[in-house]
């Protein structure tokens, strides 16, 4: 028979998880990054619709960042 006394029969793995602030920090700066072109598209599309899109360029950009931030993390 087995001792599992030791360690409680658990595995003692340490989780991996990725630092909160590290990843609010490089969320701001991509979302300040893609502000700029995420505007530009904006007026794009408005100049060549003529109508307000459903998404204002702060959404646009915020996507953005909420896309590539946890690629940056996955990688």
């Amino acid at each position: 028979m087995s001792d599992q006394t030791s360690n409680g029969g658990f595995d003692t793995a340490p989780v991996r998880r990725t630092p909160r602030t590290e990843f609010y920090v490089y969320f701001a700066i991509i979302f300040v990054a893609a502000m700029p072109l995420a505007l530009i598209a904006w007026a794009i599309a408005f100049l060549k619709n003529g109508t307000l899109a459903n998404k204002g360029p702060v959404a646009r950009a915020w996507s953005q960042a909420r896309i590539i931030t946890p690629m940056i993390f996955s990688a």
